[in-house]
């Protein structure tokens, strides 16, 4: 609690950095004046922007400890080992070659795509983990099947038209600003549905810790499990990626923060954890993009800060 505490007043401290602070420099009065040009950007711009960011923190930063503990692996997340790409694959093929067949995307097309091109690179990485013993050479093949489908991206690019083709490379960037109030329609059920999925595996992610075979004795069902953490890991992954675009890192650093935070690798406390972090980490990269006249990329900043750590980690082996 000692810890926690002061992760929550940073959040709120956060929060309102990120809704005061940009281009365009709002003040408190300007958030509680009903009426004025600031109060409309504080309304339907800075407001879902600053919830977006906490909602993409909390979705990459879950996912990708779900992700290290059913892998075994420190270096699993949903960017590294391709699980964003297959959103990314998702999203292109729907705005794409939707363009080329004369197909216009909905956000929830959007949504179920990228959810869909996650799960399915998510699927083949679990099925080669059965077959491949190594931590380095399944990080190595989920690279790889993002290499795949980064090619084909890059294929389909080729043959789309240009509106299309711009929109996806603004889009591939990573933003926080393409969700408003409309798209958090069906944002932020996608997201309550797969963080409620993942907070529900939290004693079968403490068993798969110690091992599978532990984790049958402890009685619990392993395959429903695994099944479980890809939907899961699927819905938040790729929702996010669906409406920001890919961002690097998050998922795989934050974690990391969390348990060296805590001292602990129980689910009950890391989860939690990672989720506070990480949304804290979100709303930071977030509030530093936008002090540009032209706001940065957010998977730029996201990767100066978890870049690091990284290499940390691998040098701690």
């Amino acid at each position: 609690m000692k810890r926690t505490i002061p992760l929550i007043l940073l959040l709120v401290i956060l929060f309102f950095c990120d809704i005061l602070f940009g281009a365009i420099s709002l003040s408190f009065n300007d958030i509680f004046t009903s009426t004025g040009v600031y109060h409309q950007i504080f309304m339907n711009l800075r407001l879902p922007r600053a919830i977006t960011a906490i909602i993409a923190g909390i979705s990459l930063s879950v996912s990708g400890l779900m992700m290290q503990t059913l892998f075994r692996n420190p270096l699993a997340g949903p960017y590294i080992l391709g699980v964003s790409s297959g959103a990314t694959l998702g999203v292109g093929t729907l705005v794409l070659l939707g363009s080329i067949i004369g197909f216009t995307a909905t956000s929830t097309a959007t949504v179920f795509a990228a959810i869909l091109g996650a799960s399915i690179i998510l699927l083949l990485v679990l099925a080669v983990s059965f077959k491949v013993e190594s931590n380095v050479s399944l990080l190595i093949i989920g690279m790889m099947l993002g290499s795949v489908a980064g090619a084909l991206v890059n294929l389909m690019q080729n043959f789309a038209n240009p509106d299309s083709l711009k929109l996806f490379i603004v889009w591939s960037l990573g933003s926080l600003s393409a969700v408003g109030w409309h798209e958090m329609s069906v944002v932020v059920p996608v997201f309550v549905l797969g963080l409620i999925m993942s907070i529900l595996l939290v004693k079968p992610l403490n068993g798969l810790m110690l091992g599978e075979n532990y984790a049958k004795g402890l009685g619990i069902n392993v395959g429903q499990t695994r099944l479980i953490i890809v939907v899961s890991t699927g819905l938040l992954a790729g929702v996010v990626t669906a409406f920001c675009g890919p961002i690097a890192f998050i998922g795989v650093a934050v974690p990391h923060i969390a348990r060296g935070l805590y001292k602990t690798s129980n689910h009950r406390t890391t989860l939690p954890a990672s989720a506070l972090i990480g949304a804290n980490l979100m709303l930071l990269c977030d509030t530093i993009a936008n002090l540009f006249t032209y706001p940065l990329p957010i998977s730029t900043i996201s990767a100066l800060f978890g870049a690091p750590i990284i290499i940390w980690i691998l040098l701690k082996k």
